[in-house]
């Protein structure tokens, strides 16, 4: 029984509730991105370099036969995961920063007095306007 309990504790801890929540988002905000660069960046520079379309490119090695299936090398398919990769990279560091420069202002803005401290606070300046 000390496993399970073990285990149970290990599960509800936060840090891994918070990795499974992170891994979650995560898978969905790559689709959201493969799908913005798939859909929409890759047609654009598409035809900005005169119609092409970067997941057509390949390097032929050999052809197909009746036989055996083409081999290629498709270097396009590569370019658009470089865009993909160059993509999520950015939004997450601009994520990053976002919640850094929130935290730090968080951290900067000064505390909220308890009670005793107002009551010492005005004590103190009755005293020192005698």
């Amino acid at each position: 029984m000390g496993i399970l309990k073990e285990f149970k504790e290990f599960a509800i801890r936060g840090n891994v509730v918070d990795l499974a929540v992170a891994v979650i988002i995560g898978g969905a905000f790559g689709k959201i991105v493969t799908s913005f660069v798939e859909d929409i960046v890759m047609p654009a520079l598409g035809a900005i370099t005169g119609g092409v379309s970067f997941t057509d490119l390949k390097c032929v090695i050999s052809k197909a036969t009746p036989e055996a299936a083409e081999v290629a090398i498709y270097y396009g398919k590569f370019i658009q995961s470089i865009f993909d990769f160059a993509i999520v990279a950015f939004a997450i560091f601009m994520a990053v920063k976002g919640i850094n420069s929130m935290k730090k202002a968080e951290a900067e803005a000064p505390a909220a007095l308890t009670a005793d401290q107002t009551l010492l606070t005005e004590i103190r300046d009755l005293l020192s306007k005698k």
